[in-house]
């Protein structure tokens, strides 16, 4: 069973596990309640380029990017096995790390396992294709090869299911990498890194360097060996990451979050529409991506919505990790806990107003930890600072609309594009409007499920590329085109005499 290690080697670089170079370390501490979690390696500038250099040999001397890709499916097949094997372990340190509740942690090792085990089933199914010449004379075939050397920087919110996404189709390529996950909960990347090479994957081929992104990640962005930057994370360190990406013209795959309408008709079912809006928007304290931040709702139900689901909200129950009667838990840290709480308060001076929430929770038992109260904002305009910013957090904003065209065009004013959801009893109406929302998913009486084998991703300012299914697997491969002449001869363009 893997462990974490405490003793401050957390590095690994080409197969060896090391302290940072020049020793430094960081805390780990539970948001919920402080305590300490682990002391990890804090790895720098020199940390990420030994890890670079140790990919690039990999790679290109190695003969991995020419291993087997049934070979490489089947190390993924034990990685999924180990999870599951594991799962209480892996569990436990991604709660302890973001505090957020066990059974969600639970869940998404469920969901880890069966990455590994969908890119390991379709590693070695696409040889690439023939391509019709039009002659008897020519072959021509398209194939697909791995990208080479890819720097991965991943978040805090959901820290080893992130790095699964990218982890798991760079092997499955026949990529070598460099994973970079969030300073700020680092254990599941080392259990995970653990998992890769109990599983047997060679020395050299994944690398991980614990860091921060002003270190760490800019180094994997702008180096000139990585062939690759995938990035999960805000959109302002992505416009970062994708001009230091520029001058070497690497690839770019950017998820960069979203400002997610949750479209509510008043012909929905009310009961399902209510429980709906409350998951989209305060599991895990708002801390996701594709949180259904906003509720834009249809006028003719609107305040009855808006009154259950502030009913509902003051009922939820805040805890940490491991307090069974939880349904929720804390915020990230304390300076998260404060830009949330910034976030109401610019809000509220712009004329939304404040439902329920707005503030952290009084008692003892909250003194210790980063806690915030579910919030409901209402009679949030259109263009505001609330509709246009991510809180990230556990607030929600509502919006009014009057008839369908009205729903579209709220729920597409916006510069993000990640995912969206519309509830309505119309299967028709549902089909309209999900066709015209520009964002990468759109669910249809429900929010938040996804599939390993269906791609994940975002239009407009929400990022560059798919995650998941087969374009995921694509994103860390190239196409090469391979043309051969059956009957070599001359052509006689130019005259011999």
């Amino acid at each position: 069973m893997p462990q974490a290690d405490n003793s401050a080697a957390t590095l690994l670089i080409d197969g060896e596990w090391v302290p940072a170079a020049d020793g430094r370390t960081r805390q780990i501490h539970c948001p919920a309640d402080g305590q300490l979690v682990a002391t990890v390696s804090e790895g720098g500038r020199a940390d990420a380029e030994r890890a670079i250099a140790a990919a690039r040999r990999a790679f290109d001397e190695g003969g991995w990017s020419t291993s087997s890709a049934w070979e490489r499916g089947d190390l993924l097949l034990r990685v999924a096995d180990i999870l599951v094997r594991d799962k209480d372990e892996f569990a436990r340190a991604e709660s302890l790390d973001t505090g957020k509740r066990l059974v969600e942690s639970e869940y998404d090792m469920d969901d880890i396992a069966a990455c590994f085990r969908y890119f390991g089933k379709i590693a070695g199914t696409d040889a690439g294709k023939l391509v019709d010449t039009g002659s008897p004379d020519a072959i021509s075939r398209v194939q697909y090869e791995p990208v080479g050397v890819c720097g991965m920087i991943t978040p805090w919110n959901f820290p080893l299911l992130q790095v699964a996404w990218k982890v798991a189709p760079a092997i499955a390529a026949g990529d070598t990498f460099i994973l970079k996950p969030s300073e700020l909960t680092p254990s599941t990347a080392v259990l995970l890194m653990r998992a890769l090479v109990e599983a047997g994957l060679p020395a050299g081929v994944g690398n991980l360097v614990l860091g921060t992104g002003s270190e760490v990640g800019s180094v994997l962005s702008e180096h000139p060996a990585v062939d690759l930057i995938s990035f999960t994370g805000g959109l302002h360190t992505g416009r970062t990451i994708s001009a230091m990406a520029a001058p070497t013209v690497k690839k770019v795959a950017l998820e960069l979050g979203g400002k997610n309408p949750n479209v509510v008709f008043a012909d929905a079912d009310f009961d399902t529409a209510v429980d709906f809006a409350l998951t989209a928007i305060f599991l895990h304290s708002g801390q996701v991506c594709s949180a259904g931040a906003r509720l834009v709702v249809q006028d003719e139900v609107h305040d009855a919505l808006v009154a259950e689901i502030v009913r509902r909200a003051e009922k939820i129950r805040i805890g940490g990790p491991f307090d069974e009667d939880a349904e929720t838990g804390p915020l990230i840290s304390a300076a998260h806990l404060q830009k949330v709480d910034d976030y109401v308060k610019e809000a509220v001076s712009e004329g939304a107003v404040l439902r329920t929430g707005g503030k952290r929770p009084e008692g003892e038992r909250y003194a210790t930890g980063h806690y915030y109260l579910p919030t409901v904002l209402d009679e949030v305009k259109q263009g505001s600072y609330a509709v246009t910013e991510e809180s990230f957090g556990p607030v929600l904003t509502v919006e009014r609309f009057t008839d369908e065209d009205d729903a579209v065009r709220i729920a597409n004013d916006t510069h993000y594009g990640l995912a969206g959801a519309v509830f309505t009893s119309d299967p028709a109406k549902a089909q309209r409007v999900a066709n015209r929302l520009r964002h990468g998913t759109v669910w249809i009486n429900d929010f938040h499920p996804y599939l390993p084998q269906a791609e994940w991703g975002g239009f407009k300012q929400s990022g560059i590329g798919r995650e998941l299914g087969r374009a995921g697997l694509g994103e860390y491969q190239e196409a090469k085109h391979v043309y051969q002449n059956l009957r070599p001869g001359p052509q006689n363009w130019f005259s011999a005499e």
